[in-house]
């Protein structure tokens, strides 16, 4: 009989990203966490992250050649650099992260880690985006 864990639920940590408010300089940007997380945005030292989606509210904005990935433990893991202009970054609504709730997919943390967005190639002169992992 397969054991059932009971304790093992579901979490999530949110974060977003506001060109008004953070800037768009090449860089990476630690995102601000939702006021509602009670773990302040951090992702725990050794969780699972399962899947998640990225939730662009104004596309991106560059006067140039801006690249921007999402990250929790390792560089793009959540979302790999991608053109501006380009999916996801160029239409607005809900979009896939790469952890797809599969096995081979899931990012685990070596330790606490805050969602991140690194931005190359250019600055960014507009956007604005929320990411959401779910993570055991």
């Amino acid at each position: 009989m397969p054991v059932i864990e009971g304790t093992a639920r579901l979490k999530s940590a949110r974060g977003e990203y506001d060109f008004a408010v953070d800037g768009g300089a090449i860089s990476t940007i630690t995102l601000r966490c939702d006021s509602n997380d009670s773990l302040g945005g951090a992702i725990p030292n050794g969780a699972v992250i399962e899947g998640g989606y990225i939730e662009v509210d104004t596309i991106l904005a560059s006067g140039g050649a801006a690249t921007v990935a999402v990250q929790a433990e390792a560089a793009g893991d959540i979302q790999a650099a991608a053109a501006f202009n380009g999916a996801p970054w160029s239409t607005t609504g809900r979009k896939s992260v790469v952890p797809a709730f599969t096995g081979a997919t899931t990012v685990k943390t070596t330790a606490a880690r805050n969602i991140q967005i690194a931005i190359a190639g250019a600055a960014l002169t507009g956007g604005k985006f929320r990411a959401v992992l779910f993570f055991r």
